[in-house]
């Protein structure tokens, strides 16, 4: 149970300071104290210092201090997303099996028809069932990795309704149920290419 909680308090502490940043409310360059965070969010320091390491390890810290990527940055990171979750997207079409299509078949009715916050998550599940189809842990460390930056496009795609978001998702699955890997990655790319676009085209408004 102590062990529950304390993963409990990691990932409050995680996404707070995550939202912060990506917020504008810790802007670039401010230093981040243990201490001081620890006892704004009524945790102790362990979380903290834990939530702080993953931030470090997504690119949105370093030093303790704010990192806050550019447009480039952002591109970069984005294009070897597109590198990686076209590849899991040709392996699914090999080695998923019909209970994990059905996963992504209900990811992508749940995002049809739930709220904002369940569409986000109803996301999330959709790309991370694919990624693990790739049956290669290092991807799927790279992935986990890139979690804020990504976190990042997923908000603003939902939010502000990307044109046939969900539709992408569809023809992916119905590509990976025929078995044709190519134009499962194909498409997948086509996906993650239209987020990129759609992100940096809200950035310059």
């Amino acid at each position: 149970m102590a062990k529950q909680g304390l993963q409990a308090a990691y990932l409050h502490c995680y996404e707070q300071i995550r939202d912060k940043i990506l917020n504008g409310d810790l802007p670039a360059g401010t230093k981040l104290v243990e201490e001081r965070l620890a006892e704004e969010m009524g945790v102790s320091r362990t979380p903290v210092r834990e939530s702080i390491r993953k931030l470090e390890q997504e690119g949105l810290i370093k030093r303790k201090r704010v990192v806050s990527p550019t447009d480039e940055d952002l591109r970069h990171i984005f294009e070897v997303r597109i590198l990686l979750e076209g590849y899991s997207a040709r392996c699914a079409a090999i080695y998923m099996d019909e209970a994990s299509q059905n996963q992504l078949q209900h990811c992508i009715d749940m995002a049809q028809h739930g709220n904002v916050e369940e569409t986000m998550e109803a996301n999330k599940q959709f790309h991370d069932i694919i990624v693990k189809a790739s049956r290669n842990p290092e991807l799927v460390n790279i992935i986990e990795r890139m979690q804020s930056i990504i976190y990042l496009f997923r908000k603003a795609v939902v939010h502000y309704k990307r044109p046939f978001l969900i539709e992408e998702h569809q023809q992916i699955l119905d590509a990976i149920k025929t078995h044709n890997g190519e134009e499962a990655e194909r498409l997948m790319k086509i996906h993650l290419e239209s987020d990129l676009n759609f992100y940096l085209h809200l950035s310059k408004d």
